[in-house]
């Protein structure tokens, strides 16, 4: 089968200075279509590089997903046909016991808020240009099974899936699907390293205090027994978002080696 195409179509990414925004940026772009990379306004070094690494069509906008008004001035007048809604924050890592509130709050309006204000612009956008579109949330395993020492992040993500749902349900009448994915441990890269770390640094009955031992720990709870790539992770958002999908809605795939 063909890959999917996006020739003469718009791409809205969030969350694009990062290391799952910039691969969906770039695979989109790779079959054809004019990226529209964002970010927070912190990260505009780092967006500014995803832009020249998408080419000469690409442009970019900075905004803080968690303020509704900075989302709408930032896509106003755009024509945007597909999304990867992907901005995210995933917290400081400690047992619920020992969680911060204030973090526990941020977490929450960055991955909650802000996919709802990203995904309800969007979707404001295609419907008053009378068109039809493919958003992409995305979730995590860790929202499917819960992870420890990650309260704050697994109910985010737990419900990115059920706001996933009932977009799909609400935007149908409108032609706008919207799906989510939800990887497991994907590597090698920053959130890779920073997990391990994180999880080494916490005690834990479920995890050794050393990085290197908690790795082979992670792996061992998936049965392909390895990360996956974040090339493995694009290839489904990029299929999720083509018409090769244009019967799928409200689903969220699980990318995980079988890890549940």
């Amino acid at each position: 089968m063909a890959e999917p195409q996006f020739d003469g179509r718009t791409a809205l990414v969030t969350g694009a200075a990062g290391d799952f925004g910039r691969a969906g940026a770039l695979a989109l772009a790779a079959q054809g279509a004019t990226v529209i990379a964002a970010d927070h306004p912190s990260r505009h070094a780092e967006l500014a590089q995803t832009v020249q690494m998408c080419g000469s069509d690409a442009q970019s906008r900075l905004f803080d997903v968690t303020e509704l008004d900075d989302v709408r001035a930032a896509i106003d007048g755009l024509i945007i046909d597909i999304a990867f809604n992907n901005a995210g924050y995933q917290g400081e890592f400690a047992n619920l016991v020992d969680v911060d509130p204030a973090d526990f709050a941020k977490v929450l309006a960055v991955n909650v808020v802000g996919v709802f204000n990203v995904m309800q612009s969007v979707a404001l956008s295609l419907s008053s240009a009378g068109r039809q579109g493919s958003i992409v949330n995305t979730a995590s395993m860790a929202g499917v099974g819960g992870a420890p020492n990650m309260a704050a992040y697994s109910a985010s993500k737990a419900a990115v899936i059920g706001l996933t749902k009932t977009a799909a349900k609400d935007l149908a009448p409108l032609g706008i699907r919207v799906n989510a994915i939800s990887p497991a441990f994907i590597g090698p890269g920053a959130m890779w390293e920073r997990q391990v770390a994180e999880q080494a640094g916490v005690p834990s009955s479920y995890y050794s205090d050393d990085p290197e031992t908690v790795a082979k720990e992670m792996i061992s709870q998936v049965p392909l027994r390895r990360y996956g790539t974040i090339d493995e992770v694009m290839n489904v958002v990029a299929f999720l978002l083509s018409d090769a999908a244009s019967y799928v809605t409200g689903t969220n795939t699980e990318i995980s080696g079988g890890a549940s």
